[in-house]
């Protein structure tokens, strides 16, 4: 049984007064650390060694004081001896050690003074050996309980990762696979775990009895696992009187982590030693926030390989849960820390009993990395308010105190994961978290605080959340915040089964489309699960759904069927996984509540084009785009797709798209193969310019056989043969193809200018600052993936090159993946233009003449080179610089400080634009008349 801490002082301060007059190194040393592990009830011979030897850089070989491999070094010098040259030798040592063998904790002492340096908390602790008793805490590693800083520690879960991959597919080759494979590992790695950190003690008690009990070629290790993983699931007043010795001093855990009778794994040599390398490693220093990855990583070699785990970091779960829920809790634990007076006792008693009260649902769990921070922070508030408790109650309160401890369980914390494999990982790590917690409990109050065997467990539920009711996992009344990072497939990357699912879900629960972001039936799901109800939402999401046309689809079901709000926001940022190969995506923050209940300010933090550490800002309310909408009498705006232009300028429309399975889009050689058969063909093929084509250069050609009569067809049979090939294909396609077959000469789309006109890329790159728009001549034809406006003037020419315009388009537009998709409805025909006089307007035609004729001045550069962020000439920055306050200023005389500020007054002048058109059915018929083009 563990000591107290109570009791562990007493025999610090006995060992303290024996040791007093002490003072020489070489005759006292063995015996002062044989005494000093006994204060904590620890043999020292059964975890640390007395001159063990060390090659040292420059020297035959050194000799250490003490050594426990992976945990602590310490070098003894006599009384008096100077400390600085004996931290030198030790740090010599380490260096000297193996990586896996080289300890936490370096322990320098003269008999008189301590010296405790912790590695990973770069902390030294000084103190004299009368003041231990004050310092014991300190040496609670020798129990297995750490003093952690829960940061993520790449390198240490890398190894712990290839550690159990070794063993993983070792098992795996052997035909032990499947299910009992990863249940098998799940519990492997609980033992490891349980071994270094005290829920198993004394330390290595498992590494213990793996060595002393298997043989060397592996043949009996399964069945003493299987043995062991029984023990564990039976309490210890219903175990046989005849169980061996060495089992008998393993714990009851409970959890149903070891009820299932799993099939004996057979093991070998070399899938023995594979497992008592891993006994071997400190498994204390692992965080259960990457448990789940560490697994992930382990059950996939090709992820293993790129060394390390594709996981939720824990900086970006922060970014979650703090605007959700523990920044508030934080808040007001301060103010109640504040107090004076016999209000400040019962306030912080309250407190307590409502953090006690908390549930949380993560409907999309994964391996629990939400639910495991969240618990975790929880904790760690308690045990702060714990500490003021105390400090408030004084006499029979804090002995009440004492008999509370912590008020939080892990069976506050709820979760759904369709892979029964993560849902297990996600409810061991929990398991995990909460005996770290305890520990750190246990050094703040000086008792041994263990909730060993489990008897409450977090609720992961294995199923899809898609299809379930979630009142059956946790009732909404019940429910005070829903949070996670949903799955993040677009519609296209979705299998048909998901794609009905989702489509048939988002349409039952008010979504306008079905082609939305499948994160959106998430969103949708947690809105009706809660309606009307205070618990709050925060989801991560990818940025799709606060742009495009996604917005008007998803966001009025949230806002008015749901009575939803905006509380928090961060806008789009990367986000990142510490693997390296991993994939890189854009995603946001949005946190949501009632509209009734939601607070009078809201919190927006707004990342800077390049950086990741974001700007907080204070609003009163937050638009759908994740903007400021403060200022809009509408704050829940969405810009809509638009036929026609909302203020007078040319129409846009796509180009030219043939639907001819490429029949009549020819490369530089199949056009002079034509040409030489069929001259006359000439004046049917056109060059062909695609955004490609237009952005980097190159040449393709597309034959126009509407150009040319009947008569004149008939003498090209080279061209006549892919006339038939069109109408084939068409005839045999989709329904799209059918209705064109009866004219196969003819295009789906036709755009053949007979005068310059303005090009604008579909998709465009995210890293240019500007979408390169520009001019084309005939005989130029625009493919469909250009959108094109006829007689534009200069004027407009500026207008769309701007960076007014470009924060329209990053605000409004959708996205491909990284690049930037126009479209003309929703962007071009929605922008808003400035409310000035044509004098002003014409205003920016030198403008637009001085980007021209600075990209002319390279005439041998690609569009491509010329807006690459990193070869951009200076000339065309400094022209479209200019450019850029030009247009600025045409719509405030103040200019625009950013991005945001441009799009914030983009979207008050939408609403106002809107304003008549919606309200006046008569003066939008009469817009529709005006003759301008329709944008598809």
């Amino acid at each position: 049984m563990r000591l107290s801490w109570n009791e562990i002082r007493t025999r610090a301060a006995a060992f303290a007064r024996e040791w007093a007059g002490a003072g020489y190194e070489k005759g006292e040393t063995q015996s002062f650390y044989n005494e000093f592990f006994e204060i904590f009830g620890v043999r020292r011979r059964t975890v640390a060694r007395y001159e063990e030897h060390v090659r040292r850089l420059g020297d035959s070989r050194g000799y250490m004081d003490l050594f426990w491999p992976g945990v602590l070094l310490v070098e003894q010098k006599s009384a008096g001896r100077d400390l600085a040259a004996a931290r030198e030798q030790a740090d010599a040592y380490f260096d000297a050690l193996p990586e896996r063998d080289r300890p936490r904790y370096r322990l320098v002492c003269d008999f008189r003074t301590f010296e405790l340096y912790d590695r990973d908390e770069r902390e030294t602790a000084s103190f004299a050996l009368a003041e231990l008793p004050e310092h014991v805490e300190r040496f609670g590693f020798i129990l297995g309980v750490q003093r952690r800083a829960f940061r993520e520690q790449a390198p240490v879960n890398v190894e712990a990762s290839g550690l159990m991959g070794a063993l993983h597919d070792a098992l795996k080759a052997s035909g032990y696979a499947g299910c009992r494979l990863e249940l098998f590992l799940v519990r492997a790695v609980f033992c490891l775990f349980a071994d270094d950190t005290g829920i198993f003690e004394p330390r290595d008690i498992f590494l213990q009895f793996l060595e002393d009990r298997t043989r060397e070629d592996g043949s009996d290790m399964g069945p003493w696992l299987e043995r062991l993983f029984q023990v564990l699931n039976t309490p210890i007043g219903k175990r046989q009187k005849t169980l061996d010795e060495d089992l008998k001093r393993f714990p009851y855990v409970n959890g149903d982590l070891f009820a299932e009778t799993l099939p004996i794994a057979d093991f070998d040599s070399g899938m023995r030693d594979c497992l008592l390398d891993a006994c071997r490693f400190d498994w204390s220093a692992i965080s259960p926030a990457i448990f789940g990855a560490l697994f992930q990583s382990v059950m996939e070699p090709a992820e293993r390989r790129r060394q390390g785990a594709h996981y939720t970091a824990e900086k970006n779960i922060l970014k979650v849960i703090e605007p959700l829920f523990l920044d508030d809790l934080r808040s007001e634990f301060a103010r109640l820390k504040a107090r004076r007076g016999p209000r400040r006792l019962s306030g912080l008693r309250r407190f307590h009993a409502r953090l006690a009260r908390l549930r949380f649902l993560d409907p999309a769990c994964g391996c629990g990395n939400f639910l495991i921070v969240a618990y975790r922070e929880l904790r760690a508030l308690e045990i702060g308010l714990l500490r003021e408790l105390r400090e408030a109650a004084g006499g029979e309160g804090q002995r009440e105190i004492a008999s509370i401890l912590s008020a939080i369980d892990v069976d506050r914390f709820h979760g759904i994961e369709i892979d029964e494999f993560p849902a297990r990982i996600a409810e061991t790590a929990m398991w995990m978290m909460d005996h770290i917690m305890n520990n750190r409990l246990s050094l703040e109050f000086g008792e041994t605080y263990v909730r060993i065997p489990l008897e409450k467990s977090p609720h992961i539920v294995h199923a899809d959340a898609l299809e379930i009711d979630w009142a059956d996992v946790l009732p909404p009344g019940k429910c005070d915040y829903v949070m996670g990072n949903p799955p993040f497939s677009g519609f296209v990357m979705r299998d048909k089964r998901k794609q009905a699912q989702a489509g048939a879900l988002l349409k039952s629960l008010g979504a306008g489309g079905s082609r939305l972001d499948y994160v959106a039936a998430w969103f949708l799901k947690a809105g009706a699960y809660l309606q009307g109800r205070r618990a709050r939402i925060g989801f991560v999401a990818t940025n799709s759904i606060v742009q495009g046309e996604q917005v008007a689809q998803l966001w009025p079901a949230l806002f008015d069927r749901y009575n939803l709000d905006i509380v928090f926001g961060h806008t789009a940022f990367r986000w990142d996984s510490d693997a390296r190969g991993a994939a890189h995506v854009h995603v946001v923050i949005a946190g949501l509540c009632d509209r009734e209940s939601a607070p009078p300010d809201r919190r927006l933090f707004v990342y800077p084009p390049k950086g990741s550490k974001p700007a907080e800002m204070r609003v009163s309310r937050i638009g759908p785009y994740l903007v400021d909408a403060s200022t809009l009498a509408d704050p829940r705006l969405v810009v809509r797709r638009h036929r026609y232009p909302l203020s007078a300028r040319p129409g846009i429309c796509v180009g030219t798209k043939p639907v001819d399975q490429g029949h009549y889009i020819l490369d530089s050689t199949r056009r002079q193969e034509i040409l030489r058969s069929e001259p006359n063909a000439a004046k049917l093929i056109y060059p062909f310019i695609g955004g490609k084509e237009y952005i980097r250069g190159g040449e393709r050609w597309i034959l126009a056989p509407s150009k040319a009569s009947p008569s004149e067809l008939r003498d090209m049979p080279i061209v006549r043969s892919l006339i038939r090939a069109v109408r084939n294909y068409r005839e045999k396609g989709g329904e799209l193809a059918k209705s064109l077959a009866d004219s196969p000469a003819e295009f789906h789309v036709t755009v053949i200018p007979s005068k310059e006109f303005l090009v604008i890329p579909e998709v465009s790159t995210e890293r240019r600052e500007y979408v390169p728009i520009g001019y084309l001549k005939p005989p130029a034809i625009p493919s469909n993936k250009l959108w094109v406006v006829e007689n534009a003037t200069p004027q407009l020419f500026a207008l769309i090159a701007s960076a007014m315009h470009m924060a329209w388009l990053r605000y409004v537009g959708g996205r491909l993946g990284n690049e930037y998709s126009y479209s003309g409805g929703l962007v071009y025909n929605s922008f808003p233009l400035p409310q000035v006089s044509e004098e002003k307007f014409e205003r920016l035609a030198p403008h637009a003449n001085a980007v021209l004729a600075a990209r002319a001045a390279h005439p041998d550069s690609t569009l491509a080179d010329l807006y690459d962020p990193d070869l951009m000439p200076s000339g065309l920055r400094k022209a479209h610089r200019a450019l850029d306050r030009a247009v600025d200023h045409l719509y405030r005389p103040g200019g625009f400080a950013s991005e945001r500020e441009r799009a914030e007054h983009l979207f008050a002048l939408y609403e106002k634009a809107m304003a008549p058109v919606t309200a006046s059915p008569k003066r939008r018929g009469q817009r529709r008349r005006g003759g301008a083009r329709r944008a598809p």
